[in-house]
């Protein structure tokens, strides 16, 4: 199960073929050091509670797994999580050695529900489909509504449901990658589900975490889930569009992001307006090139100097 948001084992449907799959979060095992947890059998569950008096908060992830489960120790949730990213991480390098071999560039488009991943996804096919074939693995819960999406605009989808689960696994995009033919020196785009938390830790394979985030969000998100900002490699802040009817403070958002991650390229843009999708669609360019050119060259530099 999840050690964040608790999901279990579900139905994982890949174009309506199930699958069994479990589905584990993330807890930022990539950038934190957790050498000194042990797994003891008989130790007493204990849960790691901080308490701000001033602030009246009380603080769960401040144990060593960073997160709390009821009836469930630190270490024994430590322990899962090392297992649960450590094969990921296999499947991972499976699906990027395959990706680099035949020069597909794959971006994980990641955001919270609503942001307008789906919306800036057909704007990019219908701006990107005359240079570069493309190819779309869609990830929800349930229905496959935005695979639909994709389809009418003649591009290929492929639809994954994952039931209880959360975000999207390698595995699943390993088990996509060998139901779909995608073409040589390509884009696939990996549309994951809508949340802000646990995709964060799952490495797919892709060259790139994009992180969309609109403005009618809060400037607050890149605070408020600092592990998925930290991955990312762009932010794309969308809906800019609305600002004029928003109090929305673009540059504070993007002080926040850099709280998190220093240096993380920000490009403004309206998905549905068009308004900033030319340096966006540069930055795929860039890199479906380097794809193509070899896996040397498969991690771009993604900084837009």
């Amino acid at each position: 199960m999840c050690t964040t948001c608790g999901c279990g084992i579900g139905q994982t449907r890949i174009n309506g073929q199930s699958m069994q799959s479990r589905h584990h979060s993330n807890t930022r095992l990539q950038y934190r050091t957790l050498q000194s947890a042990h797994d003891h059998a008989h130790e007493k569950v204990a849960v790691p509670v901080t308490v701000d008096h001033a602030a009246d908060t009380l603080h769960f992830g401040s144990g060593i797994a960073g997160t709390h489960a009821p009836g469930m120790s630190q270490s024994r949730m430590v322990k899962i999580e090392r297992d649960i990213l450590t094969k990921n991480n296999q499947f991972a390098a499976g699906n990027r050695q395959y990706l680099a071999e035949h020069g597909i560039f794959a971006l994980n488009l990641v955001s919270s529900p609503g942001s307008g991943k789906t919306t800036l996804l057909v704007k990019t096919i219908e701006m990107l489909r005359d240079r570069f074939p493309i190819t779309v693995i869609e990830g929800d819960q349930q229905t496959d509504h935005d695979a639909a999406r994709i389809r009418a605009t003649g591009v290929p989808a492929l639809q994954i449901n994952t039931g209880k689960g959360c975000h999207l696994d390698a595995h699943m995009i390993g088990q996509a990658l060998q139901q779909m033919s995608i073409p040589d020196n390509s884009v696939l785009f990996i549309e994951n589900v809508g949340n802000l938390v646990c995709p964060s830790g799952f490495d797919l394979g892709e060259a790139h975490k994009v992180v969309i985030l609109s403005a009618t969000e809060g400037e607050d998100k890149p605070l408020k889930y600092p592990d998925m900002f930290y991955a990312a490699d762009l932010m794309l802040l969308n809906k800019c569009d609305l600002l004029p009817h928003l109090t929305f403070d673009v540059d504070l958002v993007i002080d926040y992001a850099h709280r998190v991650h220093p240096g993380l390229p920000v490009m403004q843009i309206s998905a549905t307006q068009g308004s900033g999708m030319q340096a966006w669609i540069d930055w795929i360019c860039e890199g479906c090139h380097s794809a193509a050119a070899g896996p040397s060259l498969q991690h771009i530099d993604s900084t837009l100097g």
